[in-house]
């Protein structure tokens, strides 16, 4: 034991090294093996959404889930492990932005275990309560962690500048986006994502029924969720075209794997959204630099997205919502939601430093 502690001790110890970026291919794998480990989840959530009785924990839809895990972990391990061949010890053997991820696949492997143990000894949850369960907090929190790794690698990388082509970048948008789609998916008591469209003309019909509340609500909460990412990347780089396209089309799959793509016309309409929203970029050139620009894009992105949600229901739902406040002011809300979003996420310009 002491000589396994004392070759611990050694492998830990920070050979002193600066740490190194991988490759933009090394990143891409990251992405794409963070993928199946997102669809794996997101069969999970069809499943628990959509069958009626789940009696084990041990189901296929677990097995993709977490041979997912296993292959993305497996990978992240392998990048620091290679460098301990080539002699580096301790935070010099990780590489830059994949230290976080790191940390996080012994936890989620433990939370794995907790839920497979929550689950034998006290069944499986069939309602509201699975966004709740301890275990499954811990599984999305160390998960959320180890998807996002190529976004925290491109942060800094050298080559990669504050105009990055859309090939460049995918490995991050990638990453994050399918982030968003485990909070979404958290906050299903409060997605307008997974609203069909007869429901949201039926709910903005009439201010008697608590229809109206639940998807005013649902729609502040999910505005939230679509465009602080967007925001937030913004912040950081002039994003190429298609890159909101991407994130909305990946965002739309967990409420859509949750319905059953039952509401295939809302969801398509977010992918909608997600290409205006790129022309409003192309046009509006919001940037650190540019707070005017990404205010505007902040409170115009939420606007825009929000009146095609209500416009696409209402053409598929073959009329529009009968109360006309509802209909025209929910879209003007949103935007103002989204304005402050922006003001909140970019105070002061990054040139200036002045209000």
């Amino acid at each position: 034991m002491a000589l396994t502690n004392a070759g611990v001790q050694r492998l830990l110890a920070d050979s002193g090294e600066a740490r190194e970026w991988v490759s933009p291919r090394t990143d891409l794998v990251t992405a794409l093996l963070g993928v199946w480990f997102g669809i794996g989840l997101m069969i999970d959530a069809w499943a628990h959404s959509n069958l009626a009785e789940l009696e084990t924990f041990f189901t296929p839809w677990h097995a993709v889930f977490y041979s997912g895990f296993a292959a993305v972990s497996g990978w992240i391990i392998w990048q620091a492990w290679r460098n301990v061949r080539k002699g580096r010890q301790g935070l010099a053997a990780v590489p830059m932005g994949y230290l976080a991820g790191l940390v996080a696949v012994p936890g989620f492997a433990a939370f794995g275990f907790a839920d497979m143990m929550w689950h034998t000894f006290l069944g499986i949850e069939q309602s509201v309560d699975i966004l709740f369960s301890p275990s499954h907090l811990g599984l999305i929190a160390t998960m959320t962690l180890i998807i996002t790794t190529p976004l925290r690698s491109a942060w800094n990388a050298p080559d990669l500048g504050d105009r990055p082509s859309f090939g460049r970048l995918l490995p991050a948008l990638v990453g994050l986006a399918f982030a968003a789609t485990l909070v979404s998916l958290f906050l299903s008591y409060g997605d307008a994502m997974q609203w069909s469209a007869g429901g949201v003309v039926e709910a903005f019909s009439s201010v008697d029924e608590r229809g109206a509340d639940r998807l005013a609500s649902s729609m502040i909460i999910t505005n939230v969720v679509l465009l602080a990412p967007v925001l937030f990347l913004l912040r950081r780089w002039r994003l190429p075209f298609g890159s909101v396209t991407l994130m909305y089309a990946v965002g739309v799959l967990m409420p859509g794997a949750q319905t059953a793509f039952e509401n295939l016309p809302v969801l398509l309409g977010f992918v909608a959204a997600g290409v205006v929203n790129d022309l409003l970029i192309r046009w509006l050139r919001p940037s650190a630099v540019r707070r005017g620009a990404f205010w505007g894009f902040a409170g115009l992105s939420a606007f825009t997205t929000w009146s095609l949600y209500l416009a696409v229901a209402s053409v598929a739902a073959g009329r529009t919502p009968a109360v006309p406040e509802l209909l025209t002011g929910a879209p003007i809300v949103a935007g103002l939601v989204g304005l402050v979003l922006g003001v909140l996420l970019l105070p002061n310009a990054a040139d200036t430093g002045r209000a």
